[in-house]
């Protein structure tokens, strides 16, 4: 995977698939019920102080680093499977870092979302991801979270299995077709399990913020400073609400709310992929390239006419594959991410859409977001580690009944993506490991002042969700970015790296309201 693919596809890190579980999570705000002791107070200086007795070795650790390659160095850090209790197993978690180039000040944690997306991949693409003056500062720190990449990857599902579970019809119009959506998450489910059954049930955000603070600890960082994007948000807010006394400079772009239900989260999301999606076609109709014609809505009808016909008659797509319902969605949701993409869009619509309909164009974008290489070998665990992570941090409760009506009641405020997306909770209803919590705002009490960016037409992260975080977190601080695509901080805007950059480099907050182009 190219250091370009790997900061494209952090950026997309949210993917429709499973976009209702995307923002999946349990929030709780004060110290973790989980261990002994309170928090850590802010003026100690031992920044290795465990928050109970049993978790010592882990947090005076020392990282053996070794270069690999680009300037970077790697290690892993030693972190327990299941932190009430520390001695029934571990594992390592994968960790790079491109080292400060000027005065440094300490490590910036930085991960891209998903979840399941390699922050070490992030990481590589420092250059990309943060600005020059940040690197001459900071160390920039990748990991891949426990259960991704090369952080004991949890595989559920072969490729020719991931393949039918990606193409599977996502909004099932019979019975029949309800009950085998069912059966491929309890197909997922099972062959999580049987890869790893203790990691299925400690893979969830809570445990992951807690390895989160260990690292910060072997680092040698009495506070942890941290860019989350996407997912990473909620993992950012997570750790805040663990370890409040621990939040040095939080950047938090393209938020999550831990407060939302999963109903909540798909309704969310459905609006906001609607809200991308006028966008995408207000600008397809000024161009001659445009498949589409009329206004916006007949825009839109003609759209989910052709959608609709893809349910019934999937179109030729890449290497004999068909390209079904599911696949044309993925292909897509995934380019309303970046306006930058809106081109292959056009083009793959426009493919797709005239008489012979060939669906290789979208097919390509369905497989670029999915880590599917040309040989259908894919590249990446990311679309298992994602359902793996979400019904393990938020209860889905339900059936394919109750799944059925919420999918029609979220159809009336988003027809396209809704269904599609609340269909996606599905999976949850029989995993085979218990959830952790409900959902809760987090408010972080104590800590220092955290930067929540939100983007006011973000697709996969409404804005809502941005101005509810900040209002939740006690220090929280709202930086708007009036837009489109996901998430803000280093995708084009000088107004919005600029204040990020003061942020991180000297704690300076910007003025409230402060509203960024």
């Amino acid at each position: 995977m190219s250091v370009r693919r790997s900061a494209m596809a952090a950026l997309l890190a949210a993917g429709l698939l499973v976009l209702a579980a995307c923002a999946s999570g349990s929030g709780h705000a004060g110290p973790d019920p989980s261990t002994t002791g309170a928090s850590v107070s802010a003026k100690s200086s031992d920044t290795t102080v465990p928050p109970a007795p049993n978790l010592a070795r882990f947090y005076r650790q020392q990282l053996d680093w070794h270069g690999c390659g680009d300037g970077f160095q790697c290690t892993r850090l030693l972190v327990p499977i299941d932190y009430a209790h520390p001695r029934a197993g571990t594992l390592k978690i994968a960790v790079n870092r491109l080292r400060a180039s000027g005065a440094r000040r300490g490590s910036l944690l930085v991960n891209p979302g998903g979840p399941g997306a390699s922050g070490l991949d992030y990481a590589r693409a420092a250059t990309s991801i943060v600005s020059k003056a940040v690197r001459q500062r900071y160390d920039v720190v990748g990991f891949d979270p426990r259960g991704v990449g090369a952080s004991r990857p949890l595989h559920c599902l072969t490729d020719r299995q991931l393949d039918r579970f990606l193409a599977y019809d996502g909004t099932p119009d019979t019975p029949a077709e309800e009950l085998g959506l069912q059966h491929q998450g309890e197909l997922l489910g099972a062959g999580c399990k049987a890869d790893d059954p203790k990691l299925v049930a400690h893979i969830g955000t809570r445990d992951a913020a807690r390895d989160l603070d260990v690292l910060r600890a072997a680092l040698g960082d009495r506070r942890l400073t941290y860019l989350g994007k996407s997912y990473g948000t909620y993992l950012g807010a997570t750790y805040a609400g663990l370890f409040p006394r621990r939040v040095g400079h939080l950047v938090l772009d393209g938020p999550i709310d831990p407060a939302s239900s999963n109903l909540d989260v798909a309704r969310g999301q459905g609006i906001g992929f609607q809200r991308a999606l006028d966008a995408f076609l207000d600008d397809c109709l000024r161009r001659s390239s445009c498949p589409l014609s009329g206004d916006r809505a007949a825009a839109e009808a003609q759209l989910s006419d052709f959608v609709q016909s893809v349910d019934s008659h999937p179109l030729p797509g890449v290497n004999g594959r068909q390209l079904t319902q599911s696949l044309a969605m993925l292909g897509i949701a995934v380019a309303m991410y970046d306006e930058g993409n809106w081109s292959f869009l056009r083009s793959a619509l426009l493919q797709a859409m005239r008489g012979d309909g060939d669906g290789r164009g979208l097919m390509l974008l369905a497989d670029y977001y999915t880590d599917r290489g040309p040989g259908g070998t894919y590249t990446s665990n990311a679309n298992e580690v994602i359902y793996a992570v979400n019904c393990v941090d938020r209860p889905q409760d339900g059936d394919i009944a109750s799944t059925r009506a919420d999918a029609l009641a979220t159809a009336k405020v988003a027809p396209l993506f809704g269904p599609y997306i609340v269909w996606s909770n599905l999976p949850c209803t029989t995993w085979p490991a218990p959830a952790e919590g409900k959902p809760r705002a987090i408010a972080a009490a104590g800590s220092r002042p955290i930067l929540v960016v939100g983007t006011t037409r973000d697709p996969a992260t409404p804005y809502e969700w941005a101005q509810a975080l900040a209002k939740e977190l006690d220090a929280g601080h709202l930086l708007t970015y009036v837009g489109d695509g996901h998430t803000a901080y280093r995708r084009g805007s000088t107004c919005i790296d600029r204040n990020v950059d003061a942020y991180l480099l000297r704690g300076d907050l910007p003025a409230a309201g402060t509203r960024c182009h």
